[in-house]
């Protein structure tokens, strides 16, 4: 009867879920659609339960790559992963990933294997390629390459959808677009822009249903925003719902419930002039 009760003991104990550690990050976490504060801990059990999830980041905030990739292994820890999407990687990538996952060991030149994009910061996400590169679960590249892109620009395409081709939303990612160029861009050259733009979420929305799930997506913070980008694009394309998002913002930003369905707000950070180099860059 011992042995039996010891082993009942040990096999509960072993049945039970273990925390992950804290995040690496400090905070303030918020359920917008009811206004509550989250812990981390709770903010993961809500994670866990959709299909498919967007976490929308500031491109160049460390804090956000850190979160991204302590919530990555936290989910993973909670429940099978099915998959990960990067924006920042492009189809023409795939193979070279692909490749990666199936060697036996990491190259020691990991971007340059990977034709890694000088344009995304490899310090800020190194740490969650690695990663992922070493689970299960396939890393998929989300966005479009460069000669779509170029396609795009010369020759716009129609864009199907209620959702996504209503002026509301072109008017507020046209004024975003020319707002992140500083003003500097020609007027002439804002369809082109606002196409291209919409074609990457269409893209995105594309590869986040066709993923296995759970699928998680990271992503710049407008292609995430439910109002504005990949979310009208996947209900435009028959979802049956909506990806839920969390948004990654920094403390003084505003995220309402319209663009997302959580926000964490981590520390306000020193911001560059991008501005000026631009400036420099168009002889202003």
């Amino acid at each position: 009867m011992r042995v039996w009760m010891i082993l009942a003991v040990l096999t509960l104990s072993a049945c039970q879920h273990v925390s992950p550690p804290p995040p690496p990050v400090v905070g303030e976490i918020r359920d917008l659609r009811s206004g509550q504060t989250l812990t981390p801990q709770a903010l993961l059990v809500e994670l866990a339960k959709p299909s498919r999830v967007i976490v929308g980041e500031q491109h160049d905030n460390r804090d956000h790559h850190v979160l991204q990739r302590w919530l990555l292994q936290a989910l993973g820890d909670r429940r099978p992963q099915g998959s990960l999407l990067l924006e920042m990687l492009t189809p023409d990538q795939q193979p070279r990933v692909d490749e990666v996952r199936r060697a036996a060991r990491v190259p020691a030149d990991l971007p340059g294997a990977l034709a890694w994009q000088p344009g995304w910061d490899w310090d800020l996400y190194g740490p969650i390629v690695r990663f992922a590169l070493s689970q299960p679960y396939p890393l998929l590249a989300a966005n479009l390459d460069a000669v779509e892109v170029r396609a795009f620009y010369a020759h716009p395409p129609a864009l199907i959808g209620v959702r996504s081709s209503a002026a509301p939303v072109k008017d507020e990612l046209l004024a975003q677009i020319s707002e992140s160029h500083c003003g500097l861009l020609p007027a002439s050259q804002m369809p082109a822009m606002l196409a291209v733009q919409q074609q990457r979420d269409r893209r995105i929305a594309e590869r986040l249903l066709t993923a296995p799930t759970p699928a998680l997506l990271f992503a710049g913070a407008y292609h995430a925003r439910k109002d504005v980008g990949v979310p009208i694009h996947a209900l435009d394309l028959a979802a049956s719902e909506a990806p839920t998002v969390l948004m990654l913002a920094q403390q003084g930003s505003e995220v309402t419930a319209a663009m997302a369905d959580y926000v964490w707000y981590t520390p306000a950070t020193p911001a560059p002039d991008y501005c000026e180099e631009m400036r420099k860059q168009f002889g202003k």
